[in-house]
């Protein structure tokens, strides 16, 4: 099988491509690369460096590709929020277009990567695939509104599913240190202290090669089982509170750290279920936030992830604010 991902060489890209490879997947990254590339030279890898909004280049890199992964977008709300325009562009206005391309050129399954962000604000405690959005940002109301376009073309040979990531934490070639166990796993570490805005937020979070694990079940699962169908992938739902007590617990393993509490007026609170998944494919995660902790203070130790604090391609909006992509 011919896989195609957009956005391949982002943060769960960078983890994704080498498992897609090890599996025998012939692999197509199609993705800006404004982060660097981390991705080795594979035989069966081609890299296109390219933009989602470029339709020319996408129909020519979408020939005899069975399957396409699209992880590409300006991810994040901070991110977003710079460039309204920009960010529509990439995430909302190019990508009718892209599945159409794709429905053209035979492909034959079709995966998106959208957000548990577009649920807003639940009281519910098992917040499921089938409750009605309410996104607070553009950022999730174009992840909802691209859910929709997908299915609106999917026929029996275009198979079309929705995921519906919790916030991904952990280490990868391509690392991210502006997600929230990131977060304050990097600040306990290079500065002594966990600083935890708010508090009482639930963030439902998942290890990065949990959701690999996901992406490469949806390749290969009965057709009958993921057509038409949104799956929540994501582990338990904790307070951002008690994200940090973990932080705290297994940082002070290593040094002296402090717990401080700031205020926030960022609302956003999810708490998503994720048994769907497992009931329809059998998926449940492997690997928990603690050890998701453990692989980045690995990480530091050994001093591959460099300038951990300010360099700008481990955080989106700082290298955002670098670039003039318009």
């Amino acid at each position: 099988m011919h896989v195609f991902v957009a956005g391949g060489a982002g943060y769960v890209g960078a983890k994704l491509i080498p498992e897609l490879l090890n599996n025998g997947y012939k692999v197509t990254v199609y993705d800006l690369y404004i982060y660097g590339n981390v991705l080795a030279p594979h035989e069966n890898l081609v890299e296109i460096k390219g933009d989602v909004r470029d339709l020319a280049l996408l129909d020519s890199s979408l020939k005899n590709i069975d399957s396409v992964i699209h992880l590409a977008c300006i991810s994040n709300d901070p991110s977003f929020e710079l460039n309204p325009d920009l960010g529509r562009s990439i995430n909302l206005d190019c990508f009718e277009p892209f599945v159409e391309i794709a429905k053209k050129n035979g492909v034959k399954r079709f995966i998106y990567a959208s957000s548990s962000s577009v649920y807003g604000v639940k009281e519910e405690s098992n917040v499921t695939e089938d409750m009605e959005l309410e996104p607070l940002t553009d950022y999730s109301k174009f992840k909802a509104e691209c859910e929709k376009i997908l299915f609106k073309h999917m026929s029996p040979e275009f198979i079309c599913s929705v995921v519906r990531p919790a916030t991904v934490c952990g280490y990868s070639k391509r690392q991210r240190l502006d997600l929230v166990v990131n977060i304050l796993t990097n600040l306990a570490y290079h500065t002594g202290t966990v600083k935890v805005m708010g508090g009482s937020q639930l963030r439902p979070n998942i290890h990065i090669d949990d959701m690999v694990r996901a992406y490469l079940l949806l390749l290969t699962a009965p057709a009958e089982l993921i057509h038409g169908e949104i799956f929540n992938v994501g582990y338990h739902n904790h307070s951002v509170f008690d994200i940090g007590k973990m932080v705290e617990n297994i940082v002070s393993q290593k040094r002296p750290i402090s717990l401080e509490i700031h205020p926030t007026n960022d609302p956003r609170s999810y708490q998503v279920c994720s048994e769907k998944i497992y009931k329809i494919l059998g998926f449940s995660p492997q690997k928990t936030i603690g050890n998701a902790i453990e692989d980045l203070l690995q990480a530091f130790d050994s001093g591959i992830l460099e300038n951990p604090l300010e360099n700008s391609n481990y955080y989106n909006i700082k290298k955002m604010k670098e670039i003039d992509l318009v």
